[in-house]
């Protein structure tokens, strides 16, 4: 089993669920996060002045998967959740040792 977490831009959320789904990946988790990597923040400017906008609004998310689907989910984020412009996000694979589903006591290894 693998633990499949991306950072995305929070407007890519819909198209990388609907990408998902489409692989016959249902469950996942979102949270909202902020932070920054190459792209470095905004610069804006307000009423002569400049302001700094260091940490970018982010959405996080976690997808756990049998490890043979592994390639198909990593794959359906890249593709749905990429514009082509800095900021697009990041993905990070990790190795699970196991789960227990809570209702059942039913365990995967």
């Amino acid at each position: 089993m693998k633990l499949i977490k991306a950072i995305i831009r929070e407007e890519r959320l819909p198209f990388v669920q609907k990408a998902l789904e489409e692989k016959g990946i249902h469950g996942m988790s979102v949270w909202e996060v902020k932070g920054r990597g190459e792209q470095k923040g905004l610069h804006l400017q307000f009423r002569g002045g400049v302001f700094a906008i260091d940490l970018l609004p982010k959405v996080c998310m976690e997808v756990f998967v049998p490890a043979e689907k592994e390639n198909d989910a990593v794959e359906a984020v890249i593709n749905s959740a990429r514009t082509g412009k800095i900021g697009d996000g990041r993905i990070f694979v990790l190795p699970v040792e196991g789960s227990t589903r809570i209702r059942t006591g039913e365990v995967e290894v």
